[in-house]
């Protein structure tokens, strides 16, 4: 099998890379939208960051910025830091071992929170923890942004996501697409407010919380 190396430069044996074939798709779009609205200098704290793909591809877009991954699994902590070995990018820092419902984070501060197709397929605690981890570490005006499927109370809802969020709570009842005036709610308890939704490619939205 092929090798690759780890975050140190010491070999780690067979390629332990990830891949989720979405990433390729929606990179882009979620990057013009991070442009318009993560801060020119600082940390951005990515969390559930999976196969790591969407961590080097915004690190390497985003310089200066630092680009903190992580993600609970420790297989997708070996990709990220296979990937980001492979990449060579300076602005991208090893992944972080992050329980997002914990009470206490492995990090102090970030400018910025990214969670990419997270809420739904996690049980509703998650988004809990999730905000009050954002209370936690954003300073005033920070950005939480939140990419994914979401349903609409004002707005048609597209059929495929609606059969999706059905596959979701057959799978497990705990799971399922979240409603934005749900997560606007969940925000505001925890003084993060919903300054701007942007629709986005494939039925998705971006949500973009403001740390009041």
């Amino acid at each position: 099998m092929p090798k690759t190396s780890s975050y140190d430069g010491q070999e780690a044996g067979p390629d332990v890379r990830l891949y989720a074939p979405a990433t390729q798709r929606n990179r882009a779009p979620i990057l013009e939208v991070l442009m318009r609205f993560l801060p020119g200098s600082g940390t951005v704290l990515e969390v559930a960051s999976g196969s790591g793909e969407h961590a080097v591809w915004f690190a390497q877009h985003l310089r200066p910025l630092m680009w903190q991954p992580s993600d609970r699994d420790p297989a997708c902590r070996r990709s990220i830091a296979a990937h980001a070995a492979a990449a060579g990018c300076a602005t991208l820092r090893p992944p972080l071992d992050l329980d997002v419902t914990a009470d206490a984070w492995p990090l102090e501060r970030a400018e910025a929170i990214v969670g990419i197709n997270l809420v739904h397929i996690a049980p509703w605690f998650v988004a809990e923890g999730l905000f009050a981890g954002a209370a936690r570490l954003l300073p005033p005006a920070g950005v939480l942004f939140l990419y994914g499927p979401f349903l609409r109370a004002d707005a048609a809802t597209a059929p495929s996501n609606l059969a999706f969020d059905r596959s979701l709570r057959a799978r497990n009842a705990a799971w399922g697409l979240r409603d934005v005036a749900d997560m606007a709610t969940l925000g505001r308890t925890h003084g993060l407010c919903l300054a701007e939704t942007v629709e986005m490619p494939a039925n998705n939205l971006s949500l973009v919380f403001h740390r009041i």
